[in-house]
Formats: C-alpha cells, sequence, structure tokens
C-alpha cells in the first residue's frame, strides 16, 4: 500500500496527546503512514496549506465540537480530501459532520478506536 499523508484534526478541549496522539504513534497506522499531528509543537502548523497541497486522509476526532476543526472539515471538503470523523460512544457529534463526510467510527476505548481505523484504512 503506498503511504499517505494523514492529519488529526480535533478539539483542543480533548486529551489529545494522551487519548488520541499517543495511541495512534504506537499503531501500524503509524508505521504504514505519515501521520500528522497538527499540535505537538508550539509552533503554528498552516493546515489549510497541508490540506490543499500534500493531505490524503484527514481523521477528524469529532467528540467534542470546535470552530477550528470545523473550519478544516471545510477546507477538506473543499479540497477533495477525504474524511473520517471519529467519535467517543456517548458523545453527540454535530449532525451537519454529514455534509463533509459519510464516514463515521464509534469507539469507547483508545484500542477499539485504533483497531476500528487500521480496519478501515490499512
Amino acid at each position: 500500500m503506498v503511504e499517505m499523508k494523514i492529519y488529526l484534526g480535533h478539539s483542543t478541549e480533548l486529551n489529545y496527546r494522551e487519548d488520541l496522539y499517543s495511541p495512534l504513534k504506537q499503531s501500524a497506522l503509524a508505521e504504514e503512514h505519515e501521520l500528522i499531528f497538527p499540535h505537538e509543537s508550539e509552533d503554528f502548523f498552516n493546515s489549510r496549506e497541508f490540506l490543499r497541497e500534500e493531505c490524503d486522509l484527514v481523521i477528524a476526532e469529532v467528540s467534542k465540537s470546535s470552530t477550528g476543526l470545523g473550519i478544516e472539515l471545510g477546507w477538506a471538503s473543499l479540497f477533495e480530501v477525504p474524511v473520517i470523523c471519529v467519535f467517543r460512544s456517548g458523545s453527540d457529534p454535530s449532525g451537519s459532520l454529514k455534509a463533509v463526510t459519510d464516514n463515521f467510527v464509534e469507539y469507547s476505548y483508545k484500542e477499539e478506536l485504533v483497531s476500528k481505523l487500521e480496519g478501515k484504512i490499512s
């Protein structure tokens, strides 16, 4: 399989370093693809340019709503980048997400998230 550049979008209100970045860094996805963790550094990451020029897929953690993530998903849709929305069981993702994707993954714990994403992407 050809390596993809996969952008991980999320609300900054999530514990994204522990609940999203850490498990994905240890997954087969990280071995097979280039995962982009936009908030790993304090430096500004120009997601619009990345989505327009380089991105093959967006994984959006949508358990918590976020204006910034909504903007990024709008750009992904505009630039025709496929989107997978993931959300924790019990959360209530916005219905407007259906305007950018019909690809949703519900999960209960980190390992399940990784397993389901590996099944969809690998």
